[in-house]
């Protein structure tokens, strides 16, 4: 039976599949990331990023097609997250824009809509690179509009879409050589991919009939919307009854001595009477549990009593009330001009301040903001102008994207790396226009260079350095150039191999997983080479790195 239209079911159907399956596979998705060290992942960044549309589509009562393309573009728009989320929101913003005013999508406006998202994202990127999800999604694309040529069935030119994806995808590492060393095939292509793939199995009804069980990352998304609503909804923090927000996973599969039948409804039942905001899901194989209670000991011998216990967390959320309490009664000085940065860690916080951010955004390497949380930092900034310092090459383009919908002028300034920031702000003057601001600052990453150092979590070769698990990798603006077992050995390699004759300052920024005595080890060996070089060590509190280390 040929089916020659979509109509607004069916495309909530296939927006829906696609969702449920690329959060099933998100973490696959994260094992494909080139780099060995924990990142921005992609599959948890599209995730998030399809999420946000999902979630607008499903709010939109419309029966049009193109209402509910609108939805999905936009709320992708303002929830994406990393390169890869803010390109698949361009590619669904093209989309939208194709079927503006259409009740239903024949094959050929299908087929349409995602050409002309190709060439909305293509026109996003400034320097689109193939064998990335740029690629999928363009072969994908000229699939479907080849099949479309041949047939008015929508169901033939979406599978037709996959298939080119399938094959486009296979041809990533021929593309793009760093794919190659390593093995891999793109993430946000295959991202892309499980995207596609959702949306015909959501258009032919494949899989559509099974009971949905949230994933992992839609719990997780689930638990902070209740823990959000939960404790910020009580009237002071001695109004919380129940104080330790606590979560384990259960591996059911798990021997374990005098193991019990699970029964997901007389689990519910017994742990809804020690505690409250109980949020229970399980499949065959895990259960996940989040609830707060005055008995967190409990919460684990209960669960326990079915399986092994993986995944447990515990929060004191009257600590976490104070302190959202605290913040909400500081008054936020209204500014002219304000600058507003991403980072992660106290220490780093406070550098930033210091030299006259108004705002920082919590985020970076392992979390980064979507496009909303972008926006809703210069609007809470109250400001008439605003710059934005990213701090990392994945949050980039989410700036940019939020400064093209803000309702305020914003420039970015594209720094990739803390050290950049900081650099940057050296020639912030509130006094500038807004554009010679962004042209100065800009100018002056010429200044400095950028170390990190991070750990390796798994094993693989990059240009030709080899590395193993656990090894101290050192990251000089974005290359890994040093792979060692000792930490202060590989930092001190990577910082010898970022001095040149006009070295004079170098700054280092100590993690949470490290400590100003290694620090001070790392700039004593360095000074007795190097005597005319300036030290300058703070406590920065970044998780991820041990070190961030910049030289001017």
């Amino acid at each position: 039976m040929v089916l020659k239209e979509i109509d607004s079911k069916k495309f909530r159907d296939m927006v829906r599949v696609a969702t449920h399956r690329l959060g099933r596979n998100a973490e696959f998705i994260n094992s494909l990331n080139v780099f060995p060290v924990p990142d921005g992942d992609t599959g948890t960044n599209m995730n998030l990023t399809i999420e946000s549309g999902a979630k607008a589509v499903s709010e939109n009562t419309s029966t049009s097609v193109g209402d509910l393309t609108e939805s999905l573009a936009k709320g992708m728009l303002m929830g994406a997250r990393g390169n890869s989320g803010v390109i698949s929101s361009q590619l669904f913003r093209g989309v939208y824009k194709a079927t503006q005013g259409m009740k239903t999508l024949n094959a050929q406006e299908l087929a349409n809509a995602f050409s002309n998202g190709v060439a909305t994202a293509y026109k996003a990127v400034m320097k689109p690179v193939e064998g990335t999800i740029l690629t999928v999604a363009r072969v994908a694309a000229q699939e479907g509009a080849n099949k479309a040529n041949e047939t008015d069935d929508v169901e033939e030119v979406m599978k037709a879409i996959v298939e080119g994806a399938k094959a486009a995808l296979k041809t990533t590492p021929d593309l793009l050589p760093v794919l190659k060393q390593v093995g891999v095939v793109d993430s946000g292509g295959q991202g892309l991919l499980f995207i596609y793939e959702g949306f015909l199995e959501g258009l032919l009804g494949e899989n559509f009939a099974d009971r949905y069980q949230p994933d992992e990352g839609e719990m997780d998304e689930m638990i902070n919307a209740m823990h959000h609503q939960s404790v910020q909804s009580q009237l002071s923090t001695q109004d919380i009854a129940n104080g330790y927000c606590t979560e384990i996973m259960v591996d059911l599969t798990a021997d374990v001595p005098n193991k019990k039948p699970f029964d997901l409804e007389e689990f519910r039942a017994h742990l809804s009477q020690i505690g409250d905001s109980l949020l229970a899901v399980s499949d065959d194989e895990v259960a996940k549990v989040h609830i707060h209670t005055e008995h967190p000991g409990a919460v684990f011998e209960y669960g326990k009593q079915f399986g092994q216990l993986g995944k447990i967390k515990i929060d004191n959320m009257r600590i976490q009330h104070e302190t959202i309490v605290n913040n909400s009664e500081e008054e936020q000085e209204s500014v002219d001009f304000a600058v507003i940065a991403v980072a992660s860690g106290n220490g780093i916080r406070k550098l930033f301040e210091s030299e006259g951010v108004n705002r920082i955004i919590s985020g970076g390497q392992t979390m980064n903001p979507s496009t909303q949380d972008i926006i809703d930092a210069i609007k809470k900034s109250g400001a008439k102008k605003a710059i934005v310092l990213p701090n990392n090459g994945n949050i980039v383009m989410a700036a940019k994207q939020a400064a093209e919908v803000s309702d305020i002028p914003v420039g970015i300034v594209p720094t990739k790396t803390i050290s950049q920031g900081l650099t940057a702000m050296l020639s912030f003057d509130a006094d500038d226009s807004l554009d010679d601001n962004v042209e100065s600052m800009t100018d002056a990453l010429e200044d400095v260079v950028s170390g990190e150092v991070t750990k390796a979590n798994r094993d693989t070769t990059i240009n030709g350095v080899e590395i193993h698990e656990n090894d101290y990798l050192g990251i000089v603006d974005g290359d890994i150039q040093v792979a060692e077992t000792d930490l202060i050995n590989s930092t001190i390699d990577m910082v010898e191999k970022m001095l040149d004759e006009d070295s004079e300052i170098i700054t280092i920024m100590f993690g949470r997983d490290s400590n100003k005595e290694e620090a001070n080890q790392v700039a004593e060996a360095l000074k007795n080479k190097h005597d005319d070089l300036e030290f300058e060590i703070h406590n920065g509190g970044q998780p991820v790195y041990n070190f961030l280390i910049s030289v001017e």
